[in-house]
């Protein structure tokens, strides 16, 4: 479900900046791990943070239209029991769900973030410069 955003800090935070190129989407899945692994019940976050971040920094890769030496940011919180996960770009689009057919190879990205986040939204940088993509994943039971 898309929402509105939310400026409120909170602790337990992890930031990092990666150059914006596909073969970094590895090294975010890592940064995430890591995260994790340093939280009580961190692993109850796992496979469906990665999917999800996978996603979100794919699409922010393959869509946006800043220059080529702009980072994108990476930032992965604990806000209530949910894990926030936000992925910061440069670019001007906004991700939009899309209808796909069943032979797409492509598209359904912002499908499993909806399908799979308890909430997600879009939000523009502060600055004014760029955007940043956010979604909290439940813990696994």
């Amino acid at each position: 479900m898309l929402e509105t955003c939310s400026t409120s800090h909170h602790p337990r935070s992890f930031t990092a900046r990666l150059k914006s190129r596909t073969d970094s989407t590895p090294i975010a899945r890592h940064l995430l791990r890591a995260y994790l692994s340093c939280l009580s019940e961190g692993d109850r976050y796992g496979d469906v943070a990665e999917l999800l971040l996978n996603e979100l920094f794919a699409n922010a890769v393959q869509h946006s239209d800043a220059p080529d030496d702009r980072h994108i940011e990476v930032r992965f919180d604990l806000v209530g029991g949910l894990l926030r996960i936000e992925v910061h770009d440069a670019g001007t689009g906004r991700p939009t769900l899309r209808p796909s057919k069943p032979d797409d190879e492509r598209g359904r990205g912002m499908f499993l973030i909806n399908a799979l986040s308890e909430r997600w939204g879009c939000c523009p940088r502060a600055g004014g410069i760029g955007k940043f993509v956010w979604a909290l994943v439940a813990p696994i039971s």
